[in-house]
């Protein structure tokens, strides 16, 4: 069986949350997810191939999504990987194509990654934090769209069905 690390970086939970969606998708393709925070993950060692994602905030990464790319930045080179973001507090990831922000472009070609997909964010209209707070309250609300998550799990389950690994 095909053993995927999906690996994430989020500060408020809805990184983590698409990410479980998915390690679900993979799994409801016949694949074998491993869904873990990059902040404590410790190795890619025994995976056939990886998927990346972090939270976007003021046009950056989250920073243990950064971490964890240079970190294992020769192994993730070595097998297949995709990448994705999440952040756009509105509707724009559901209306068109969301291209990386530039540092998860860069990431994306030294590594070889696949793929990228900008997922819509999350934001609660209570969030903590000085400037969550301030964007909360003009832009607070859930953009994350659960169907497309599943449908972008299910072109990588393909794709690893079809090329293998």
């Amino acid at each position: 069986m095909t053993r995927v690390l999906v690996v994430y970086a989020s500060e408020r939970g809805g990184t983590a949350e698409i990410a479980g969606w998915i390690g679900a998708g993979l799994s409801g393709s016949g694949l074998e997810p491993d869904v873990r925070p990059a902040g404590s993950t410790k190795t890619v060692e025994g995976y056939d191939a990886v998927v990346l994602g972090g939270a976007l905030y003021a046009g950056r990464w989250h920073r243990e999504a950064r971490r964890f790319a240079r970190r294992f930045s020769g192994e993730l080179a070595a097998r297949p990987l995709w990448l994705f973001s999440s952040g756009p507090l509105d509707h724009t990831a559901e209306a068109k194509t969301v291209g990386p922000v530039p540092g998860v472009a860069r990431l994306g070609r030294k590594l070889g990654a696949r793929d990228h997909a900008t997922f819509g964010g999350r934001l609660a209209p209570d969030a903590r934090g000085f400037l969550a707070s301030k964007i909360a309250k003009r832009a607070s609300g859930d953009y994350r769209d659960r169907d497309r998550v599943r449908a972008w799990a299910d072109e990588i389950a393909r794709e690893l069905r079809t090329v293998g690994t």
